[in-house]
């Protein structure tokens, strides 16, 4: 038994000294511990050996076992050092080149513009509803008081996907939609993206966003809607900022206006921003038109109502000084990172 555990022992060493890679210790392991391996099989040949001897074997069997299992872990060692030594000087890296950075996002101009403008509305008491970017020719057009003649139903405006169905062209058909619920009073802004059929240019894009605002209530008159104007303003632009109201015609408001507010480059003085002037053109605004109010199911003689409508890229253009709406949709780090 004595000579045949070391004829196993020499064995073991001797295929331990000629592995070159772990797997190869990992089959001497198998080989010799495992649970068919050589000692296992030895151990349970005990039941042939005499009872007084069986001690002295098992023992032996153990010594043979722990100096086999000792070898393999320190040869593995000095293998899994070598290896890994051997992995270093293949990937060495060079400390004196300069390293990666991890490239940070910006948000959009829009994006800041947009939070800015719904944090003043919100302030206000206003709550942000949002709407389809497909919208139905009823909610677009005729429920905002526009008839089926109208120059902004041509093709040449408006994206059709069929006779009734358009991508929508202002976030209007959002306020249409809120009044036909009828939950009254309204106060409300409408974010949104919107499409017109124009040729990109540095101030022109067939896609942009808007932010449409409507309160209908009683007794609203055109001084609540002029006081809510020099509100935004002062709180978008400064507190020095003031305001001028404009004669315009929209069809869905009467009487309608255009609001121009003094250039903060120059304080109305006039400068090359404001090309002169003093002022700034940056949204539309009116009267809800009575017929609107009918169309959507509200009484115009209890109920009035005031809308206006501002471009979220002229207020990023105006705010930051940019002079091509391209530069908002053309993704050049170099550009987005300034904000």
């Amino acid at each position: 038994m004595k000579e045949k555990l070391q004829s196993i022992r020499e064995e073991a060493l001797k295929q331990i000294q000629s592995a070159d890679v772990p797997e190869k210790l990992n089959d001497v392991r198998v080989r010799f511990l495992g649970k068919k391996g050589e000692l296992t099989a030895v151990l349970k040949g005990m039941k042939d050996v005499a009872a007084e001897e069986r001690p002295k074997v098992g023992q032996m069997v153990n010594e043979v076992r722990q100096e086999i299992e000792g070898i393999l872990d320190e040869t593995k060692k000095k293998m899994d050092a070598k290896i890994r030594e051997e992995k270093l000087k293949a990937e060495v890296i060079d400390v004196t080149l300069p390293s990666k950075k991890n490239v940070v996002g910006h948000r959009h101009p829009n994006t800041i513009a947009q939070e800015e403008v719904e944090r003043i509305f919100i302030g206000m008491g206003y709550e942000v509803v949002e709407g389809p970017e497909i919208e139905y020719d009823l909610y677009n057009f005729e429920k905002l008081n526009i008839p089926a003649d109208h120059p902004a139903k041509d093709e040449q405006d408006t994206f059709y996907i069929n006779k009734d169905i358009v991508l929508r062209t202002q976030t209007s058909p959002v306020q249409a939609r809120v009044m036909e619920q009828g939950k009254l009073p309204i106060r409300m802004i409408s974010p949104g993206r919107v499409f017109r059929s124009d040729e990109v240019d540095a101030t022109h894009s067939p896609s942009f966003y808007q932010i449409e605002g409507l309160v209908v209530d009683k007794n609203i008159s055109f001084a609540d809607l002029k006081g809510t104007l020099e509100v935004f303003a002062k709180e978008l632009f400064g507190p020095e900022t003031k305001t001028k109201f404009r004669p315009h015609h929209f069809p869905f408001t009467e009487p309608s206006a255009e609001v121009d507010v003094t250039c903060f480059k120059c304080g109305g003085k006039g400068c090359r921003f404001c090309k002169g002037s003093g002022w700034i053109e940056i949204l539309g605004c009116g009267m809800v038109h009575p017929h609107v109010l009918e169309m959507c199911g509200i009484d115009p003689d209890e109920y009035t109502g005031f809308a206006f409508g501002v471009g979220l890229e002229r207020i990023a253009l105006l705010k930051y000084e940019i002079d091509d709406m391209r530069l908002l949709y053309e993704n050049d780090i170099r550009f987005l990172k300034q904000f």
